[in-house]
This record gives structure tokens, C-alpha cells and sequence, in this order.
């Protein structure tokens, strides 16, 4: 309750002091941005430090100035200074901040207790077959977190769901949501040998109208145009195929079947291309790359296991990636 209450006194002191009384409704978030594009002189440089997309510290720095109805920065071509204003109103938010960040540490004890529930939404393959695995050792060792999983390949709404935070692949979006990047993931063309043995190995994207492709479909878009990059030229198929699902872990499952050929995430199909299940195919000609992200609907759903889940995620995923790098399946450039 300190916490909390200090805001109020925070917001309150800063409201009072420009005489704005629509500060009080701003985000303590978007002041920690403010300090932060003041100092680097760059919201681009800001957003890295803070670990948080471009996007977003933009948000927040508009944010800030309409409800000062003051323009804190000056932009220019290459960079931001500081206004009159500005100048006037970073020290004082600075001595403000201050306040809230001694209370904290006076409290910091209590937290670096890890505890509460960490509700989290993961789509189906990854989250069954390689994420859970990895929040069962995380909960081993964070003993008082209790965890709810919501597994699915539906868009999720953070509200409506129950969810703190979204293990998902694509960069966000909602410029109002807050984001970490996990890794890298390039996306392979794989099939069982057996398949292969009987149908033939592709060995270019003009090859794969001959063959059939397992698909990923979302609401009534069945994603059966696969692009690929490779000789300085990219590449669209539309593949001919009989079988379609909303379901990510379905399409593995036809691959592992011999049901045909899928594009799929390397880190869905670690397990089984480590383990010679199916084989990655086409090596000169790469699906488009995507990334992982552990995304929040607030900065305030960045809770201290937030953050030691996203260090978890990136080592445990940079480990896959490595073995992955190891055995040739995927290029190293990946860890770039």
C-alpha cells in the first residue's frame, strides 16, 4: 500500500507544482520514459535502455505532453533537446521519482519474494511441447508462485482472457503494449524421411507444387502460400494440400505422420528435428524468419517473475537454438 500511495503523492506533488490536474491520471511509466529520452537525447536510444519497443516510448512521451499541454522536446533531424519547459520540468520529476524509488528500496525485501500467480497465454505447440517443460522447472524453483496456462492459437485479449503476459511469435503491434524479444526464430520446411523417401526431396520452391502442404489456418485464411528467399530471388508457392487446422500442434502431428510437408517454427519442431523425426529441407531456400516475444498489457504487469520468466525463456531458447546451430539445421546468424 506504501507504494501505491507514494504515486498518489508523486502525481499529486507534479500536478500541483505545474498546476495540471490532469497529470494525476499519468502513468508513473511514462514519467520513467521522459527521464530517460531527456538523458539519451533519442527516444530510440531510450526505448533499448529500458528494454521496451521505439513505438512505445513514443507513445508514452506524447502521453506526457498532452497532459501537460507542453511540448517537453524540441526535435530535430538528428536528435531531441529539451524546451524551456523542459528544462523547468525534468528536475523536478527527477526529484519526484527519487522519493518513490527510496520507498521502494526500503521495501526491496519484500520484493524479491517471487510469489503470486503468473497467469500466461502461449500458443499451442510451442506452449505444450516446448514451453511447458521450462515453466515446470521455473515453478521448481520459485516454490510460492502458483501458475494458470491459457493454451491457444486464438488472439488473445488480455482483458477478457485473464492473462498477464503472452508468449507469442511476431513483434507486437499495439504501440500501447509492452514487449520483450526473446529470440530470433527462423521457420523451416521439414518432413519425415519416410515421406521423402516415397514422394521425392524437394530441392527448389518450383519443386513443391508436386508435393502436398500441411496448413496453418487462421478464422477462414488457410495459409497455403509459403515464401521463401534463397539465390538472391524470393519465392511464393501456393501449395496444393488436403489438410488445414487452427491448431499449430495438429500440423505437427500431420508431419510426423508423413502426411506431407509443413513450414513450421524451429523452435515448435526442436524436439523432433534433434531427435531425426523429421528433417529440415530446401536448406538454400529459407522460410521468412520471425521472433519471439514475451509481450505485457502495462508496464505495471512487469512483476519481478515477469522478468526472471523472460531471462529463463531467452537462455532456455538460445540453448535450443545452439543445438539447432550445432547439427546444421539452421544458421548461426540467428543469434545476431
Amino acid at each position: 500500500m506504501l507504494i501505491y500511495a507514494l504515486i498518489l503523492i508523486v502525481s499529486i506533488f507534479l500536478a500541483i507544482r505545474f498546476n495540471q490536474s490532469g497529470f494525476i491520471k499519468m502513468l508513473l511509466e511514462d514519467l520513467q520514459v521522459i527521464l530517460k529520452v531527456a538523458e539519451f537525447k533519442s527516444i530510440t536510444a531510450a526505448a533499448s535502455n529500458l528494454d521496451m519497443r521505439t513505438a512505445t516510448a513514443s507513445a508514452a512521451v506524447k502521453r506526457v505532453e498532452k497532459s501537460l499541454g507542453l511540448e517537453l522536446f524540441i526535435r530535430t533531424t538528428r536528435h531531441l533537446r529539451l524546451s524551456a519547459a523542459g528544462e523547468r520540468y525534468i528536475p523536478q520529476c527527477q526529484q519526484a521519482l527519487a522519493m518513490l524509488d527510496q520507498a521502494k528500496q526500503t521495501m526491496k525485501s519484500d520484493d524479491d519474494i517471487i510469489d503470486g500467480e503468473l497467469r500466461i497465454a502461449m500458443s499451442s505447440d510451442l506452449g505444450r511441447n516446448v514451453v511447458t517443460p521450462w515453466l515446470d522447472e521455473f515453478m521448481q524453483i520459485h516454490t510460492k508462485l502458483s501458475l494458470r496456462a491459457n493454451v491457444s492459437d486464438s488472439k488473445i485479449d488480455f482483458y477478457r482472457d485473464s492473462v498477464d503476459i503472452a508468449l507469442r511469435y511476431g513483434k507486437p503491434s499495439d504501440a500501447s503494449m509492452y514487449g520483450f524479444k526473446i529470440c530470433n526464430v527462423p521457420r523451416v520446411l521439414c518432413a519425415t524421411q519416410a515421406y521423402l523417401d516415397q514422394h521425392g526431396t524437394p530441392s527448389h520452391p518450383h519443386d513443391l507444387v508436386a508435393h502436398k502442404g500441411l496448413f496453418y489456418q487462421i478464422h477462414d485464411i488457410i495459409k497455403d502460400v509459403w515464401e521463401f528467399s534463397g539465390e538472391d530471388s524470393e519465392f511464393k508457392v501456393k501449395m496444393n494440400g488436403r489438410h488445414a487446422t487452427n491448431d499449430g500442434d495438429l500440423v505437427r502431428r500431420w508431419c510426423l505422420s508423413g502426411k506431407g510437408l509443413a513450414v513450421k517454427s524451429c523452435l515448435d519442431m526442436s524436439n523432433d528435428l534433434l531427435a531425426g523425426n523429421v528433417v529440415s529441407i530446401m536448406p538454400n531456400f529459407t522460410p521468412t524468419q520471425t521472433e519471439l516475444w514475451l509481450v505485457c498489457p502495462s508496464r505495471q504487469s512487469i512483476t519481478p517473475a515477469v522478468r526472471l520468466l523472460r531471462d529463463a525463456f531467452r537462455e532456455k531458447s538460445s540453448a535450443i537454438l545452439k543445438a539447432l546451430i550445432a547439427q546444421g539445421i539452421i544458421d548461426k546468424s540467428v543469434l545476431s
